[in-house]
């Protein structure tokens, strides 16, 4: 029980100093970061050791309390520790605390700094809870809270309409699915009578080897199970909420596209999979969900110009992956290619928003243009520490040996074969595709020239910018015909005359010839250039 309810206290904490104080405690919000991070630590710690009893074969069960309602009907709460819930528990620690420390820097300067840690608390405590859960009813308490917590998490900035709309559109597609995952529950509950997995499972294949169940209605209740998963991890029709999820903060888009959200989905196939794998019908479907996932959102990443939406779309063909393998019988290579591909998105997330946060210095704060790739480029001499790090992630998560994601996604792509040829040339083209955007999305932002520098976002309304054609250099007295621009700072308010004597410095950052030639008249100093903080 320690593993879900550890990082409680900080969550309770924040909130009735905020209720109670909240002048003391926002003067002392810097402080929540260490044991935000100690308490996820200790649960990391704790993960790791039950993980090591996995490796024999043994599972911990535990019951807590039961509710016993008459003779006929009794409920446990209780934790059930197995091989699959020990992966997921250290993958969502690992990733939670790389978040917590990138977010302490990120958000500083937010006014919902405390609000934000919260948030971020809660999240990973519900997703503790959900992959720990020993009965599908505590799955759907905490499938909830976690659906919750993201409703939360990507409206954290709901004074901004998009983000308000974001967060309402996330939240209502789930309840979607959210639905359909409540009514299979209790579909198989009137079939078997328990909610208990080892029950569930065992009842149910005794029943469909014995016939003892209609199949029609079996393989409905799987049905509406699933479309609980196809909600909540963005597969085919139901990935509308997830580029609009980018609306908030970069953190949280790295903490519910790499281990939380989208994975709960994953998790859910994973977890009843033993039901699934006796309905043949139920794995085509999850199959062909997978594959058309697959493909649609690798085509969708290839035209978008926001980083974070690009990124998004590339969750969602990757997702596509992992729900392919479980529906063609690869069980470990779903399993496999979640934590690789995890690891690989949130690198990528979190260098996108240093990418974000150092373009701010000159666009100010507008995600049309911070997250605008077409106006980056040219950032590997700003950033290059970012830059490192986001081309290892585009390595991995393009599938170049040695690192992880090629040995992930490499056994899924050869399982394919064996599955369905069609399958297979449709999930290696996907794979060509994810190294067309990735490396698309890499040389825009980082290679060539800033382009931002281009376009004047000084917002002062006297500033003037003239565009001049160029006919010959004779008459200008310019000896580089190589000068796109002629940067001009006019700070005693001069006259700009085009036969004027006076020589102007070239602006020595602008490389790339062009067909004429800029004179900018501004107060500011034009030499104005991204940075890591």
């Amino acid at each position: 029980w320690i593993i879900p309810f550890v990082p409680l206290p900080v969550t309770i904490s924040i909130g009735l100093g905020l209720l109670l104080i909240p002048t003391a405690a926002k003067n002392a919000r810097r402080m929540w970061t260490f044991p935000s991070v100690l308490l996820l630590s200790i649960v990391m710690v704790f993960s790791a050791h039950l993980s090591i009893y996995q490796i024999n074969g043994s599972y911990v069960y535990q019951y807590l309390c039961s509710w016993t309602i008459n003779n006929d009907f009794s409920f446990e709460f209780g934790h059930l520790i197995d091989p699959l819930s020990s992966i997921m528990s250290i993958l969502i620690t690992t990733v939670g605390i790389a978040v917590l420390f990138y977010s302490d820097n990120y958000m500083s300067h937010d006014q919902g700094y405390l609000r934000f840690f919260t948030s971020m608390s809660f999240f990973t405590i519900s997703m503790l809870g959900l992959v720990t859960s020993a009965n599908l009813v505590q799955i759907y308490i905490f499938w909830e809270l976690v659906g919750m917590c993201s409703y939360l998490l990507i409206g954290f900035w709901f004074t901004r309409p998009i983000a308000a709309n974001a967060c309402q559109k996330a939240f209502v597609t789930n309840r979607v699915g959210d639905f359909g995952l409540l009514l299979g529950i209790l579909g198989f509950y009137w079939i078997t009578g328990s909610f208990e997995f080892r029950e569930l499972f065992e009842i149910l294949n005794n029943l469909i080897s014995n016939n003892g169940v209609n199949c029609l209605f079996a393989t409905l209740c799987a049905f509406l199970l699933f479309v609980g998963a196809i909600a909540k991890s963005a597969q085919f029709p139901l990935h509308v909420w997830l580029p609009d999820a980018m609306e908030g903060p970069t953190p949280i888009s790295a903490l519910i596209h790499a281990a939380t959200m989208v994975a709960a989905g994953i998790f859910l196939v994973a977890r009843l999979f033993p039901i699934f794998r006796v309905i043949p019908h139920i794995m085509w479907l999850i199959s062909l969900v997978g594959i058309i996932t697959v493909l649609l959102g690798a085509t969708l990443s290839l035209a978008q110009r926001d980083i974070k939406r690009g990124l998004a779309y590339s969750t969602m063909s990757q997702l596509g992956y992992i729900m392919l393998a479980p529906g063609i019988g690869s069980f470990r290579a779903a399993l496999f290619h979640l934590i690789t591909h995890a690891y690989s998105k949130a690198l990528l997330f979190l260098g996108s928003g240093s990418v974000i946060h150092s373009m701010e210095s000159i666009v100010g704060y507008s995600p049309d243009k911070s997250q605008n790739m077409v106006l980056m480029g040219g950032l590997t001499k700003y950033v290059p520490i970012t830059k490192t790090t986001f081309y290892v992630g585009t390595l991995s998560l393009c599938g170049i040996p040695p690192l992880a994601c090629f040995w992930s996604k490499d056994e899924i792509l050869n399982d394919s074969w064996l599955y369905s040829p069609m399958f297979a040339i449709i999930a290696y083209s996907a794979a060509g595709l994810t190294a067309f955007y990735m490396f698309r999305i890499y040389l825009l932002t980082f290679e060539g020239h800033l382009r931002v520098q281009f376009q004047n976002y000084s917002g002062i309304k006297n500033s003037s910018l003239y565009s001049i054609p160029i006919w010959g250099n004779e008459g200008m007295g310019l000896s580089n015909k190589n000068l796109p621009f002629l940067v001009i700072n006019d700070n005693n308010k001069e006259r700009l005359s085009f036969f004027s004597n006076k020589v102007y410095q070239m602006d020595g950052n602008v490389r790339n010839p062009m067909r004429f030639f800029s004179t900018y008249s501004d107060n500011k100093d034009t030499s104005t250039y991204p940075h890591e903080s």
